[in-house]
């Protein structure tokens, strides 16, 4: 179970909880401040995610979430937010402190930078892999790829994607062995080979049979063995490559399957696996959108785009160098496996552990997948744009961690069983059956049900609250409130439902003891002061939230412009004298320009 657990936390920054769902996206998200209307998705995308342009607002919702406040309110809520996180992050600091030589940290907690003359908590072996242990690995894989990139690109830019099957192949050959090469190509021709037939579900069920065979033995055991050498990125890569190659793979079959004239070759599938940024850690582009951009011939860059991507570059290699110099004073990761301590612990550090976890895991899964994204641009394509901040997040159906894979699940599970999202019962078997395959693709295990079952509740039950609320009596009770006041109630429910989804995810990405610790605390023992105090100071981030929603609306959609006052109307003898005057024109053109 150990084994599994850590095997899922070290997949989890990969999948976000997918959905798409109008009727949930314009109550909770557009409707959160409206009067009269009622994987998991993202806020900027509709129903059909990027896949249809996105319906114009109702009138009423484009009202409601320019429902503004006063200013002394505003600056009173970000006060309250400030000065809770600061209190929460001292009381994390002095755990850290003070604990750092306890035995349970000796294994997680080691010398760190020297200018410090502090300990660093080194417990996240992704964050360290990537930017510690195997940084130059890294570095110098991804900077080769980069060098014959640009250099195909000016010579030969219509032969830049077999360059990239290329260097991909050599690379993952050099770092993994021939006989790993020889077990993902025989899944790749096995799935081209099924998707020549068309039949979508017969893909469907052949890519997830395909991937249970990396979730369970004697199938696991075996398929490893491919794998030559034993070295410390051998289990990382291994799941890595061949997790992501199954999924592009379904990819490629079922966009096969819509293609109407002929068949895709299977060198496109090769060029699409082997993309080695892309290759063992993400994020997954479906396969139309990297087929077109990739034989792409005009390469010509928008007027201040490289210094965007250099600009963006930095901005990651700041947050990396911040993350770390954060991990010398406080040690958010080791903590939460030490129950003894955690247990002697105030609530204001455990909530703040809780939180800043789950803001963690959105920066490593910001950074990780920026760093890939920086050379996926550099390279002419538009990859999966980075997460929506944990902190931005009060409802179920934006909470995400990796945009490619919610867009995967949303194209070819979510959307395609759900229909328009409007109807009870589809949009739960859609759920279902999304989070079905999810599970599969973590690796079924207890944390993974018990997360997926939350997850999945959480989202069916906006929606039912969506129903219930565009229903009398409540749409007139509404509608008789000013905006600023359906503001204020409807942030009050979204509290609760924030807390839901920390609570909901914390227990995948620490531990199931932990979860129930915290919510233990804030929700029993710590009943009425702690409960009162941190949904106060969540409700305060929660308009924070809706005011920083409400400046984009009005730069995205600004309100239009008061109509011209008509001119005075003169009656009498003196309109009457003007008239003819008004009715001669002027015929000589200096009068008229002189006028």
């Amino acid at each position: 179970m150990k084994k599994d657990v850590v095997g899922f936390q070290k997949m989890l920054h990969l999948f976000q909880l997918p959905c798409h769902c109008s009727s949930i996206q314009m109550f909770l998200h557009w409707g959160n401040e409206t009067r009269g209307l009622c994987h998991l998705s993202t806020s900027y995308g509709p129903t059909t995610a990027a896949f249809k342009e996105p319906p114009e607002r109702p009138l009423s919702v484009t009202m409601g979430i320019k429902a503004a406040l006063p200013k002394y309110e505003i600056y009173f809520y970000n006060t309250v937010l400030c000065l809770a996180m600061f209190w929460a992050a001292s009381w994390i600091f002095e755990v850290s402190s003070s604990s750092a030589n306890r035995k349970t940290f000796k294994t997680s907690v080691k010398p760190g930078w020297y200018y410090f003359g502090r300990r660093m908590d080194t417990a996240d072996v992704e964050w360290m892999m990537w930017f510690s242990t195997f940084r130059e690995h890294i570095l110098f894989a991804l900077s080769g790829h980069v060098l014959f990139a640009k250099i195909c690109s000016m010579l030969a830019p219509q032969y830049r994607s077999l360059v990239y099957m290329v260097y991909g192949l050599l690379s993952v050959w050099t770092s993994m062995g021939w006989t790993y090469i020889t077990l993902i190509l025989s899944h790749c021709i096995l799935l081209y080979s099924i998707s020549l037939v068309k039949i979508r579900w017969l893909c469907f069920v052949t890519g997830l049979c395909t991937l249970a065979t990396f979730k369970c033995e004697p199938f696991v055991s075996w398929q490893a063995g491919f794998v030559e050498g034993d070295f410390d990125l051998r289990h990382v890569l291994f799941y890595g490559g061949c997790g992501f190659t199954i999924m592009r793979c379904m990819s490629f079959a079922l966009e096969n399957c819509e293609k109407k004239d002929g068949n895709y070759n299977i060198l496109e599938l090769i060029k699409y696996n082997f993309y080695l940024p892309f290759f063992y850690f993400g994020p997954i582009m479906t396969f139309d959108k990297f087929y077109i951009q990739v034989n792409r011939l005009d390469l010509t860059r928008k007027e201040g785009e490289m210094w965007n991507i250099s600009l963006h570059g930095m901005t990651h290699l700041g947050v990396v160098i911040i993350v770390d110099v954060l991990f010398h004073f406080m040690y958010i990761l080791t903590i939460p496996t030490d129950m003894k301590l955690l247990k002697h612990l105030s609530d204001w550090a455990l909530v703040g552990l809780a939180y800043f976890n789950l803001v963690y895991d959105w920066v490593k899964a910001a950074v990780m997948f920026g760093v890939i994204n920086t050379v996926a641009r550099l390279d002419h394509l538009d990859p999966p744009k980075p997460p929506k901040c944990i902190t931005l997040l009060y409802v179920f159906a934006e909470t995400h961690f990796d945009r490619g894979i919610n867009e995967w699940l949303c194209k070819y599970v979510y959307n395609y069983l759900g229909g328009k999202h409007e109807n009870v019962v589809e949009e739960l078997v859609a759920t279902l059956c999304t989070f079905g395959v999810t599970i599969l693709w973590l690796g079924p295990c207890k944390v993974v049900l018990v997360w997926a079952f939350f997850n999945c509740f959480g989202l069916n039950f906006e929606l039912w609250v969506a129903k219930l609320f565009s229903m009398e009596p409540f749409a007139s009770f509404e509608m008789a409130m000013s905006e600023a006041t359906s503001r204020r109630i409807r942030a009050v429910f979204n509290t609760f439902n924030f807390w839901s989804i920390v609570l909901y995810n914390i227990l995948a990405l620490n531990s199931l003891d932990f979860a129930k610790l915290v919510a233990k605390r804030l929700l029993l023992k710590g009943f009425p002061i702690t409960t009162t105090i941190v949904m106060f100071v969540t409700y305060c981030l929660i308009q924070v939230i809706k005011e920083r929603e409400r400046r984009q609306a009005l730069i995205d959609d600004p309100d239009p412009l008061p109509p011209a006052p008509p001119p005075n109307t003169i009656t009498g003898p003196t309109s009457a004298a003007a008239a003819p005057a008004a009715a001669q024109p002027v015929t000589d053109p200096s009068k008229e320009k002189a006028e």
